[in-house]
């Protein structure tokens, strides 16, 4: 586990809590010692601040996500959301703003832990009280089969391939309705209360269906 922030207290409240928790880590105060600490061992898992003195956080995030599709969590005091689509778009998996619960964070960090780094997603995932089975495009519940549009089957698949990570809107928006439509979130809201009501126990207060409010979506196993 490499955290990288320049704010010693915060480093050292992460390095302790992390570390109390069986995780093996590393700290860096700069962008170009968390790129240089990278090259020479890979870390499991990235915290990164992207106010750093010496280097644009941004930047950082690019040259560790050229190295590895190792999960990272960006951690910024930046809460505009401009800011967190860009750096989702860069490859950040997730996006918390400071100042942040310690059980929020480690909760975030577990479920890019569990996503499976490079490896094909379940063929037939659980969500709640359903089974997914990607291959045959069927869903199974407590009372028998649950019929998904065309649509939502392609926006719960992209949601599915990426367990605990959290996909951007207008990535779906561009890969289910293609480039024009990427400022259409509202598509995006109808049909995720749709999914919602179909699979989850109570769609007011989703369990594995999770929206990120002008971000993204992601899926909770």
């Amino acid at each position: 586990m490499l955290i990288v922030d320049d704010e010693p207290a915060l480093l050292r409240t992460l390095r302790i809590n992390l570390s109390a928790r069986q995780y093996a880590v590393r700290t860096a105060a700069t962008g170009g010692e968390a790129l240089d600490r990278a090259a020479h061992s890979l870390p499991d898992a990235v915290l990164l601040d992207l106010g750093l003195p010496d280097l644009d956080g941004m930047d950082v995030l690019r040259g560790l996500r050229t190295r590895s599709a190792m999960p990272i969590i960006v951690l910024s005091g930046r809460a505009d959301a401009a800011d967190k689509v860009g750096a989702l778009d860069a490859g950040a998996d997730d996006y918390l703003t400071k100042p942040f619960l310690m059980d929020e964070l480690l909760a975030r960090l577990r479920a890019v832990l569990r996503r499976p780094t490079g490896a094909a997603p379940p063929v037939r995932p659980v969500l709640g009280d359903h089974t997914v089975d990607l291959a045959a495009t069927t869903v199974t519940g407590p009372n028998g089969a649950v019929r998904l549009t065309p649509t939502e089957w392609r926006i719960l698949a992209l949601l599915l391939a990426n367990p605990g990570r959290l996909v951007p809107g207008r990535q779906i928006l561009r890969e289910v309705w293609g480039p024009a439509q990427e400022a259409r979130g509202n598509y995006l809201r109808v049909y995720l209360a749709g999914l919602r009501r179909k699979l989850e126990r109570d769609p007011a207060r989703p369990r594995h269906l999770i929206t990120e409010p002008g971000i993204g979506y992601r899926y909770e196993p």
